[in-house]
């Protein structure tokens, strides 16, 4: 092939290269961004788990609490009608729950929680200084509220997507309707 030839098939390579669509996501896209790069915690079934365990799959990860009233419950119950969306796909996502609750949340409670939603939820905790740990890698606010003789706990309602190679990609907002973040997911596992 001559020169020329060469020339004129690469600038026709760049110019199909430049005029592919944008990936858009109704979440908000954080691909690249230097924080969520990690975690070590345990599992309601005993397990150490990190971002490295769940390599080859896609994952939603959320912080809250089983005595939620509200934001949490929501958020799980989200998550399944994702995976009934997401159908033949949704073996390929791993919804993770991690509490900001450790005092309560004891790994048979989040057995019993992530079984009520889905049985292949995972829940994950870890003592006070590894929640805290992972809550701060995550940019994820919590905080205990003095509630009558008890307590309930202020948090960043945000559910985090990972691709199947362990990178961030999304926050997915509390707004967002399941469609919207199934869509999403679907978009991810295509690329």
């Amino acid at each position: 092939m001559k020169r020329r030839s060469v020339l004129t098939l690469l600038g026709s390579l760049s110019l199909l290269a430049c005029s592919r669509t944008p990936v858009t996501f109704t979440g908000i896209d954080i691909t690249g961004a230097n924080y969520a790069n990690d975690f070590h915690l345990r599992g309601h079934d005993g397990k150490d788990y990190s971002l490295a365990s769940f390599k080859g799959k896609h994952l939603l990860i959320f912080f809250g609490f089983t005595q939620c009233p509200d934001i949490c419950p929501a958020a799980l119950s989200r998550a399944v009608h994702i995976r009934k969306l997401l159908a033949d796909k949704a073996e390929q996502l791993q919804v993770i729950f991690i509490t900001i609750d450790p005092e309560r949340d004891t790994p048979e409670l989040l057995a019993q929680y992530m079984k009520a939603f889905d049985p292949s939820f995972l829940g994950l905790y870890g003592d006070m200084k590894e929640t805290q740990e992972a809550a701060a890698a995550f940019k994820v606010f919590y905080q205990k509220v003095p509630s009558g003789s008890s307590y309930t706990m202020d948090h960043t309602a945000i559910s985090y997507v990972f691709d199947d190679k362990g990178k961030i990609r999304l926050a997915l907002k509390h707004e967002q309707t399941a469609e919207q973040c199934a869509a999403d997911l679907r978009t991810l596992m295509a690329a």
